[in-house]
């Protein structure tokens, strides 16, 4: 249809490598996801960085509608939400998905490992993400970053320094106009789940590998 319309050249051409070409296949198929399960895990990891905007908006939009559809109690992490704050649209969609999911019984959750992802933008789209969460985690912020946080969250001179300086898990909690000094201490199990520590994933696959031996030894 847009190969006869006048105009639509630009539009064409950057639809056809979702057509045709390289990534022909991908999103045009129909969802095979259960979400009647107790967690539901969406990864995008091994998809190519263009892809994976896209791949995000798609899946949060997907979400969002079966949230809209059958009301009860969800929450929804989005790791690396970063992705989202690149383009105008995903980034006003996230925002009007955290001002309106509580109608809903429905939380929302964003990580980045930037802060200043979520403050950059001259309309205030990114900020307003912001501001209308009901809880805010600062962790280990860097020099560059420093001066906007602390503008945006109102900290003082102390509460910088500390961001400067503080250790793997420590940070501050706000709660509207109130915020605290935390700590956050995994336990061992929680620690083997999440860390991305390449030396610790390495040792973990390491005991894997003689626990299973060690098995296969005891079976012979």
């Amino acid at each position: 249809i847009l190969e006869g319309m006048q105009g639509a050249e630009n539009l064409l051409e950057r639809l056809k490598k979702y057509t045709e070409g390289t990534f022909a296949g991908l999103l045009n198929h129909s969802t095979n996801v259960e979400l009647k399960n107790q967690l539901v895990v969406f990864s995008i990891r091994d998809l190519e960085d263009e892809l994976r905007p896209i791949a995000l908006y798609t899946i949060v939009n997907y979400v969002w509608n079966i949230v809209r559809s059958e009301i009860k109690k969800r929450i929804l992490i989005i790791d690396e939400a970063w992705w989202m704050m690149q383009h105008k649209e995903s980034a006003l969609f996230l925002r009007g998905l955290v001002r309106r999911g509580r109608k809903y019984f429905f939380g929302v959750t964003t990580i980045t490992q930037d802060v200043v992802d979520f403050l950059d933008s001259e309309d205030g789209r990114d900020i307003a993400t912001v501001t209308n969460s009901a809880l805010l985690f600062l962790f280990k912020q860097t020099p560059a970053a420093i001066d906007k946080v602390a503008k945006t969250f109102n900290l003082t001179e102390g509460e910088q320094y500390y961001l400067l300086n503080c250790s793997i898990g420590e940070g501050l909690i706000f709660a509207g106009s109130k915020h605290v000094a935390i700590q956050v201490v995994a336990s061992y199990t929680e620690d083997q789940l999440i860390t991305t520590d390449p030396q610790q994933l390495l040792e973990i696959e390491q005991a894997k590998r003689e626990y299973e031996e060690s098995v296969e030894g005891d079976n012979l």
